[in-house]
């Protein structure tokens, strides 16, 4: 297959991707004026449903406007050969290969960002804003952004100077190295993102003595469950959504709950919560998780594996030589439509798992409860009730609401 034939299917694919989406995007806008489902009444009265309604409406269009300004920079960038445009700055300032590719990846993540900067303001502080959720400060935004560089500067530099490492050192085999290189980063993120990450971000303090300890405390009593680590975290910082999650396993496992959480819920709504949490650990779901992503990974760097040395791809964006960095800019676009498979794979299978964790909070707990607590969590956030079923199916991770309620209503 000759260079051009390349360059058009690279280009093809990432037009097939954005007209997809569109049209996904399109389908689940016409249910935004659907009537709520009978079940879902009183979880928005008229007035706030009409306000779920025109955020719904408001992010739809943001997303559209920009999307369309990403794949006509894209276009452009593919068109007018930006790939080379840039390798070219890159081997001029260095000759190690290295070097090389970390400085051709920087350019066009930082390029990147900063053009998606205006996009992410305006969210945050104008449709945020209007809507009553941003508490984000632009001090607060400034300085997230500045840490957000720095750790991938520090953390996704330093994996990507070790991959480009492998591959100069094994050619062939360097996904082995490298999926032994992720899987490892992977665990110890799993194990220590909320000790290490997240304190760089937010503050987080144990949960207080109080009522709501002692009724956590009960609870875990009752299933038999330690329950040693709740931290608190100061999410109202940011914003006014809620949200829970649990993180890591065996010592090392914490739940972690939103203060904006604590302040919108009730006492039997946080312990229900918290029993959908402990039901996603003694479901195993987060090893098996785990264990999905390490695999699909290897699968995926296989297939790199076989592909990254081909000069094709490196001429199909301008590049004369066989490049390793372009050699992963091309895999990556001829890899997403696999990615997009793997990607419906894996929601599904996280909508079972919610309905799993919903079922042990369920049996263990009250289903009112977690019912209660899921209905004022949606219209604290003006979730959608009514989405496109084949929307669901590509970009839900989680069932909607009306399916969650009656599972739990079984």
């Amino acid at each position: 297959m000759n260079p051009i034939t390349v360059f058009y299917i690279l280009i093809g694919i990432i037009i097939f991707k954005f007209l997809f989406d569109t049209i996904i995007s399109y389908l689940n806008s016409k249910h935004f004026k659907d009537g709520i489902p009978s079940e879902l009444e009183g979880v928005y009265n008229e007035d706030e449903y009409l306000k779920s309604q025109e955020y719904k409406k408001t992010n739809y269009q943001f997303s559209l406007y920009t999307s369309i300004f990403s794949i006509l920079t894209t276009l452009l960038f593919f068109i007018f050969d930006g790939f080379a445009f840039v390798d070219e700055i890159a081997r001029e300032i260095s000759a190690n290969n290295i070097i090389i590719t970390l400085i051709f990846f920087g350019i066009i993540l930082f390029a990147s960002d900063f053009l998606s900067l205006p996009f992410s303001i305006y969210k945050t502080f104008v449709i945020e804003e209007k809507f009553g959720f941003n508490k984000t400060s632009k001090k607060t935004f400034v300085i997230d952004k500045i840490k957000g560089w720095l750790m991938l500067l520090i953390i996704g530099g330093g994996i990507l100077a070790l991959i480009t490492w492998f591959y100069q050192l094994t050619t062939s085999n360097f996904w082995l190295y490298t999926w032994v290189l992720i899987s490892f980063f992977t665990l110890f993120m799993n194990l220590f993102y909320s000790k290490l990450i997240v304190p760089l971000f937010n503050k987080q303090k144990p949960l207080e003595v109080g009522d709501l300890k002692s009724a956590i405390e009960e609870f875990a009593q009752k299933i038999g469950f330690k329950i040693d680590n709740i931290f608190v975290i100061d999410g109202s910082k940011r914003s006014t959504k809620a949200n829970a999650y649990f993180s890591g396993f065996g010592s090392q496992k914490r739940i972690t709950l939103y203060d904006t959480l604590i302040n919108d819920l009730e006492t039997n709504e946080i312990v229900a919560v918290l029993a959908h949490e402990v039901g996603h650990y003694k479901r195993k779901h987060i090893i098996y998780n785990l264990l999905l992503s390490i695999v699909l990974m290897g699968f995926t760097l296989f297939i790199l594996s076989l592909l990254i040395g081909n000069i094709t791809l490196s001429q199909a964006l301008g590049v004369e030589t066989a490049s390793f960095h372009i050699g992963l800019i091309a895999f990556g676009i001829l890899y997403s439509p696999i990615s997009e498979i793997t990607s419906l794979f894996m929601n599904s299978l996280s909508r079972k798992f919610e309905y799993e964790a919903d079922d042990y909070a369920k049996n263990n707990f009250e289903a009112a409860s977690l019912i209660s607590s899921l209905k004022k969590l949606s219209k604290n956030s003006l979730s959608n009730l009514t989405p496109h079923k084949l929307y669901v199916k590509i970009h839900y991770s989680h069932p909607t609401l009306l399916q969650r309620i009656l599972n739990l209503k079984k």
